[in-house]
């Protein structure tokens, strides 16, 4: 089920998502999205136009769900540290939160149009506690 869709301009190519708590620095080193305990980040397009994200949440086997043509860049566990998932650029400029629920670990799957610099969609669905 779709909970959310925005549309950010980003003066930098890192799209950040995940909890409130503080952003830890993640090196892409090439890949198009890394993530740690707390947070993920994702490769987009800079300054050329508004990166799309849509934010999905349990059951994922409602129409309309995550872009299936899309790419999965990355998948695995997050921690939200008070049930907020939080999406902005790196910079802090601009952002986006969501209350998903209670607080905890949920699995995360981030889906991109285009993987590396020239994503300018983003699909983001979250699973249920773990």
């Amino acid at each position: 089920m779709q909970v959310a869709g925005v549309e950010f301009r980003v003066n930098h190519p890192v799209l950040a998502l995940g909890s409130t708590d503080w952003l830890p620095v993640l090196e892409l080193r090439g890949e198009a999205a890394v993530g740690c305990d707390t947070h993920v980040a994702v490769q987009v397009q800079a300054q050329v136009q508004l990166i799309k994200v849509r934010l999905f949440t349990e059951p994922l086997d409602e129409e309309p769900g995550p872009n299936p043509s899309f790419t999965t860049v990355f998948e695995g566990p997050i921690s939200l540290a008070d049930g907020r998932l939080v999406i902005g650029d790196v910079m802090g400029v601009t952002r986006f939160v969501s209350l998903i629920g209670e607080a905890g670990r949920r699995q995360i799957r981030v889906d991109v149009d285009e993987p590396g610099w020239n994503a300018a969609a983003v699909d983001i669905a979250l699973g249920p506690r773990l």
